[in-house]
């Protein structure tokens, strides 16, 4: 067993991947409808920056790994009208929004955006560009499944401005897609992946995940050659989370043809290694780019950030996300819509912003936030320069968390430092790790915890 495997395997532990802090399982129904509409009255800086999310639940067929909120349909009626709803969504919070404020950032997720027809996805680019002001600049990214896509769709998405997209590749063995109902050959996704180039992309990524039934290194391995062929401008590796619980079509999955544990500590080893050799970056979390990529220039220049799309360059922006369980966000609040499809159609239909749940974030909470953000972007943190920003004792206040390091500096993950300690290049793939020591809510106890993937 390779070091980094006996690192994977002692520091594989359930936890947040940090999109938010306080994490999505301490939202609560006591935020309700009311408290977003005071909150987006409240929150109207014309200087600060809009980052704007549509989530389409729709999907042509269910793909069994699936953790997203999603419908799988063949009746398109069914986005014809949520896109009728989205438009009512979209006047309500335009309305509360101050006019000179500019969209810096824009993502379409789902489910699949680009399950869309062309003209719709022209329809929906007019929609969003007649209620707000989108900066001739912004970063306009979708996530595309490869399958029933054509050119046309991303021609159309192309002409309304978007400049990135994500492809959904996952793994490229046949009987690992056959065994997630997830059919689609490597020329399929070639195809998909030239026409994007072709009509200027200006960034694209690839998602893998791993822990797929069936994986095996040597068929993962034959996976990373071509898709490495290919090479994309970044790569998400996520891991495959099993919670059939929470996924009842997950139960379609065999778990006796799921990968060991040995096997996905392996996995893990060749995607470090396999990555790492062909000049990719580990950013964290999971994700490479390549040196050049704005992502790994805004690490070294300390203004990465992470939100609920993952890392990005804009970190001032309010996020407005609009549709079925998305997730809005400003300096203080998170509020998430409604997760059933019918409820939130109803309540739109109805004149209702769709609130389900949120969190206004104590002062503490705040300042937890900005601490594990900083360790998981700035790969760093300085004891006295974040005491200084929010008027604490550091070591007092985070003793807990302090008391956890030297372990983690013993195996390599970090280096302590006079002011402070660093990220190590191993210590990018335990991130969630890391963050953790400073989690509060981790430290509640135990029969509170909500259920997290595991870490490795």
């Amino acid at each position: 067993m390779s070091a980094l495997t006996q690192l994977l395997e002692k520091y594989s532990r359930p936890g947040p991947r940090y999109t938010s802090y306080p994490t999505a399982p301490y939202f609560h129904t006591g935020f309700s409808e009311a408290d977003w509409r005071a909150e987006l009255a409240a929150a109207q800086d014309p200087a600060r920056a809009l980052s704007l999310y549509v989530h389409i639940p729709f999907c042509d067929t269910l793909c069994y790994y699936c953790g997203c909120n999603m419908v799988a349909t063949g009746d398109y009626h069914k986005a014809e009208r949520y896109l009728d709803v989205l438009a009512l969504e979209m006047d309500q919070v335009a309305a509360l929004t101050h006019p000179a404020r500019r969209v810096e950032q824009l993502h379409w997720g789902g489910g699949t955006p680009t399950y869309l027809k062309p003209d719709d996805i022209r329809r929906l680019i007019d929609m969003i560009r007649r209620r707000f002001t989108i900066s001739e600049k912004a970063e306009m990214g979708c996530e595309a499944d490869p399958r029933e896509l054509t050119r046309e769709h991303l021609v159309a998405l192309r002409e309304g401005g978007f400049n990135r997209l994500s492809i959904g590749v996952q793994d490229l063995d046949e009987r690992v897609q056959k065994a997630v109902n997830r059919v689609q050959p490597p020329e399929l996704i070639a195809e998909v992946y030239g026409w994007a180039r072709e009509l200027g992309f200006a960034s694209i990524n690839m998602d893998l995940i791993v822990g797929l039934p069936h994986q095996s290194v040597a068929s993962f391995s034959r996976t990373l050659d071509q898709v490495l062929a290919w090479a994309p401008d970044r790569f998400a590796v996520f891991a495959y989370a099993h919670v059939p619980w929470m996924k009842r079509h997950q139960k379609l999955i065999h778990e006796a043809d799921l990968p060991d544990f040995a096997t996905r500590l392996e996995l893990q080893q060749l995607i470090h290694d396999r990555l790492g050799a062909a000049g990719y970056v580990n950013i964290g979390m999971d994700h490479f780019a390549k040196p050049d990529d704005e992502l790994v220039q805004a690490q070294r220049n300390k203004t990465l950030w992470r939100n609920f799309q993952g890392y990005t360059t804009h970190k001032d922006c309010d996020i407005y996300a609009f549709g079925a369980s998305s997730i809005s966000q400003t300096r203080e609040v998170y509020a998430q819509n409604e997760k059933n499809l019918k409820k939130y159609q109803e309540r739109v239909a109805a004149g209702q912003l769709p609130i389900e749940r949120g969190l206004r974030l104590t002062q503490e909470d705040q300042m937890r936030r900005d601490l594990i953000t900083r360790i998981m972007c700035d790969l760093e943190l300085d004891y006295a320069d974040f005491a200084a920003a929010w008027q604490v004792d550091f070591h007092t206040h985070f003793a807990d968390g302090l008391a956890d390091l030297p372990e983690l500096a013993a195996d390599g993950l970090i280096t302590l430092t006079d002011r402070g300690f660093r990220v190590t290049d191993l210590g990018r793939i335990f991130l969630r790790n890391i963050a953790m020591c400073f989690d509060a809510y981790l430290r509640q106890a135990g029969e509170a915890q909500p259920r997290y993937s595991r870490t490795a």
